[in-house]
């Protein structure tokens, strides 16, 4: 039987004031895993009144109070690894390691966010009057709008609200319709099991065609101070165009054309490995997946065939299976995406090195291509799937400036057994963020996480977060009488 969930507003769950409610599929049988509420404009508006009405209480709780929250929220997410491995294989298609995954860092999202919620927070500024104090000071803004992608829904769904929740805002948030319940619902439940008050983490749920209504109802509501998005290219710069429309910030963190560069002193075995891990984990439904590997002319050869070889016994298939690596995509319509992707680059004169085919149902087999031109429509589109494509090239100008021919800029991996080397050509990449001898794939919850260009603008992580989501005042104090002209 399917699970039913409504919205929660106010700290109470809730049906949608129409009634209506909206399937939430499971990508590998079809079958429907659960039904969760279709809210309406009118239900976004009860979600705001009710986070408007609990921010003044929030924001003024004392941050120690609200560190605490934020701690037992974390340990109570790490001992639901096994709950959230059955949600996000039904949910999504995730695999059982990708799940535990999701849950240990946004555990350590979140007591980073703690961490942060008592750091100290502004600045003591010099004053040309005399006697004067200057402070520059921290405050949160009042309701915040967050957007939550099914992708990877533990982690991004307590990164779409760990943040703005700890800098003293209240939050609505928006999750996917792929993904309600792990990336919406979930969280909230976590935080509200933790002791977070009534009205400051409010869930709204909606039928995927009513989308756009609903997300331009809650941007647009007066009463929204800011926005966080995360999500792909296109949808964010309808977000971001929105956002501006009503003068309101947005952090947007969208997709990505990441290359991993293999350079000619590399361990070409330890590149295999983490080459593979960049472009399949979660099969290639990543914003940091390795889309583009390209490899030094003189290891090509060695590393294609290993490569090749390696990913040619990666499994795909059921995500309940132990054995499987490359699990399901969110949707059959996403496996049939990147069927025609491959269909088109190889008409146009790619080479399939291993994989390719046609998908069962959501599941596509791992593949690599070659030799993609420039018109393919892979060259650049993000794939966004279980498929990368291998480049040589014989100098690192050449790899820098393959690795920057894309709008997109989120992050890079160069592979390297000389660090010097390596910090030379990620000097010259245009990207949000390098790893040097490591791939692609890589959240930290204390760095500073976004990207430049089509890869949005932002940047969570740490005090970063909380910059993103509170504004500055100047203060003044005047400690002794001032004169004046008249």
């Amino acid at each position: 039987m399917a699970i039913a969930r409504d919205l929660l507003i106010g700290g109470k769950d809730v049906p949608a004031t129409s009634g209506r409610t909206a399937e939430d599929l499971d990508p590998y049988t079809g079958e429907v895993y659960a039904t969760v509420a279709a809210a309406g404009p009118e239900d976004v508006r009860r979600a705001v009144d009710a986070a408007d009405a609990a921010f003044e209480e929030w924001a003024a709780l004392a941050p120690f109070a609200r560190r605490a929250i934020f701690f037992k929220a974390a340990d109570l997410l790490e001992g639901r690894g096994e709950q959230v491995a059955e949600i996000m294989a039904r949910e999504a298609g995730g695999t059982r390691p990708w799940a535990l995954f999701n849950v240990m860092l946004a555990a350590n999202i979140l007591r980073e966010a703690a961490a942060a919620i008592t750091a100290p927070r502004g600045e003591v500024l010099s004053s040309q009057q005399q006697g004067a104090l200057g402070l520059a000071v921290r405050e949160p803004l009042g309701v915040v709008a967050a957007f939550a992608p099914w992708n990877a829904p533990v982690i991004l769904g307590v990164r779409a609200v760990a943040a703005p929740l700890a800098a003293g805002n209240t939050v609505v948030v928006k999750p996917s319709e792929d993904a309600p319940i792990a990336c919406g619902l979930l969280v909230a439940d976590v935080f509200r099991e933790a002791g977070l008050p009534d009205g400051v983490l409010n869930v709204v749920t909606n039928d995927r065609a009513d989308a756009a209504e609903i997300a331009e109802a809650l941007v647009s509501d007066p009463r929204v101070r800011a926005v966080n998005f995360t999500g792909s290219t296109g949808v964010g710069r309808i977000i971001g165009e929105l956002s501006a429309r009503h003068l309101k910030p947005a952090v947007l963190e969208l997709g990505g054309k990441n290359a991993v560069i293999v350079l000619d002193d590399a361990d070409v075995d330890y590149a295999v490995d983490a080459v593979t891990f960049s472009v399949f984990m979660n099969a290639g439904q990543i914003c940091m997946s390795g889309d583009r590997i390209l490899v030094h002319e003189s290891l090509a050869e060695e590393f294609a065939q290993k490569f090749t070889a390696k990913v040619s016994t990666l499994q795909s298939g059921d995500p309940n299976d132990p054995h499987t690596v490359v699990g399901p995509l969110v949707s059959a319509s996403a496996a049939e995406r990147i069927a025609a992707l491959v269909k088109d680059a190889v008409a146009k004169g790619a080479t399939v090195l291993t994989g390719g085919g046609q998908p069962e149902g959501a599941v596509h087999p791992a593949t690599v291509l070659t030799n993609v031109p420039k018109d393919a429509d892979l060259y650049y589109t993000e794939s966004f799937g279980p498929l990368c494509v291998l480049e040589t090239f014989a100098a690192d100008d050449t790899a820098v400036e393959i690795a920057n021919d894309t709008d997109n800029g989120l992050t890079c991996g160069i592979i390297t057994e000389n660090a010097t080397h390596g910090l030379a050509v990620a000097r010259r990449i245009r990207t949000g963020i390098v790893h040097i001898n490591d791939q692609s794939v890589a959240d930290e919850p204390q760095a500073p996480f976004g990207g430049v260009k089509a890869s949005g603008y932002g940047r969570f992580g740490g005090r970063w977060g909380i910059e993103a989501f509170s504004n500055t005042r100047w203060l003044t104090i005047a400690t002794q009488q001032a004169h004046y002209p008249f």
